[in-house]
């Protein structure tokens, strides 16, 4: 089975993409990962495949994901999926989803800035593919100044510019998806999550980090941990 993870600021026009994908590429199962509202499983449920979805809630979205994306994956086993599609949140710049042996694929929407490559890190920098999505609605030099800073981001190997509502160029995006070869089944994270252990992770409200235990950070200096 097939793993492509497709990862991305809220509204860049991840699901419009994966709708296309979903006409020329069979036998997929589709899971969704948010905070806390998305009927993106619903729209995609009508095109007749199996979905999943999850709430992180509370949780870290990306620490949740982590937590169960190895039951997602053997529930599109007994699926019988040959292609799992994971669309995550894509609430916490920090934050890379992206596991070995699987397809990273970044979706940046062209309106949200030519500076939103320098803003994301490793959600690109750890990426295979980075599609920017709505670029019919940015002019040809800010297209091509967004592909130069994103080329910065030295992991990324393959640059799409689509217009995903017509379905303009995403034709590579499926052979690409179709050509992957994963080397193994086995999963692992890419980078490493951001550190979120201190006492406001366990509901405390004081301000001020001297009021907190845990991993800790002031305005000038490093992070530091205080407590047992």
């Amino acid at each position: 089975m097939k793993i492509v993870i497709f990862a991305g600021p809220p509204s860049s026009g991840k699901t419009s993409v994966i709708k296309y994908l979903l006409k020329r590429i069979k036998k997929v199962a589709y899971f969704k990962m948010d905070v806390q509202y998305t009927i993106d499983d619903e729209v995609i449920g009508k095109l007749g495949i199996p979905t999943k979805k999850l709430y992180s809630g509370e949780l870290c979205p990306d620490h949740c994901f982590t937590m169960v994306v190895k039951e997602v994956i053997e529930w599109a086993k007994k699926k019988k999926a040959e292609y799992l599609f994971i669309e995550t949140a894509g609430l916490c710049f920090r934050c890379s989803p992206y596991l070995t042996n699987t397809l990273g694929v970044v979706v940046l929407g062209a309106p949200s800035g030519m500076n939103l490559p320098f803003k994301i890190g490793p959600m690109l920098s750890l990426a295979d593919i980075a599609v920017i999505a709505k670029v019919d609605l940015i002019s040809q030099a800010e297209k091509e100044v967004m592909i130069e800073r994103i080329k910065k981001n030295r992991g990324v190997k393959t640059i799409i510019g689509v217009d995903a509502l017509r379905g303009i160029n995403l034709e590579t995006l499926v052979q690409k998806i179709k050509q992957f070869k994963p080397k193994s089944n086995n999963y692992q994270l890419r980078g490493i999550a951001p550190i979120g252990v201190c006492t406001l992770c366990v509901g405390k409200k004081e301000i001020g980090w001297q009021n907190h235990n845990g991993v800790l950070r002031r305005l000038e200096g490093e992070m530091f941990y205080r407590g047992e």
